[in-house]
């Protein structure tokens, strides 16, 4: 940036300004507005542009059209489900192996049938905490193990349990629904 004795400059990561009396090389002397005369490096300083300048820049950079676009509103696009949508479960807990852990390697069977179990218990106590009323578990088909275990655990909570949607789960899904107003 070019400096001539006479232009105003504001000073970077500070709160003065001033202007130029004095060049020399790279070094910028300002007389503030309290009458101190301040050096400072070139590359510390910036010019005040001129009000005709900006407005020059602005309107020359941007055609009316773009800036009247800006301030109008848009229309928000009302997003609707269909009513079979409406009442799918949003809640969804994956617990294949890979999604819980970032490898499985030295892990057992029974250790990962465990981790699985905790995971899904966890969750579903959360589920119940939120209040939230649907949720779907995803085991996978696999031997039926974790889904055997799985319908154990629910057995001992106060839900309704059944095969979640087979159009988008396929056979490897659960759905449970929690009893919401229930006594304990």
């Amino acid at each position: 940036m070019s400096f001539k004795v006479g232009d105003f400059v504001f000073v970077l990561d500070d709160d003065l300004s001033g202007e130029i009396v004095r060049i020399s090389g790279d070094t910028i002397t300002i007389l503030t507005e309290d009458e101190f005369e301040l050096n400072f490096n070139s590359n510390e300083v910036v010019k005040q542009e001129s009000a005709n300048t900006l407005e020059q820049n602005v309107f020359t950079n941007a055609s009316l059209q773009h800036v009247v676009s800006e301030k109008e509103t848009k229309k928000r696009k009302q997003v609707t489900k269909k009513p079979k949508e409406r009442y799918e479960p949003t809640f969804e807990v994956d617990l294949h192996i890979h999604h819980l852990t970032k490898s499985s390697k030295g892990m057992s069977s029974h250790d990962m049938l465990n981790l699985q179990l905790d995971t899904a218990r966890r969750q579903l106590e959360f589920a119940i905490h939120k209040r939230i009323q649907k949720m779907v578990f995803i085991h996978g088909v696999g031997e039926g193990v974790l889904k055997t275990e799985l319908e154990y655990l629910l057995g001992r909570y106060k839900v309704k349990f059944y095969e979640a949607n087979y159009q988008k789960y396929g056979l490897g899904a659960t759905e449970v629904y929690i009893y919401q107003n229930t006594k304990p």
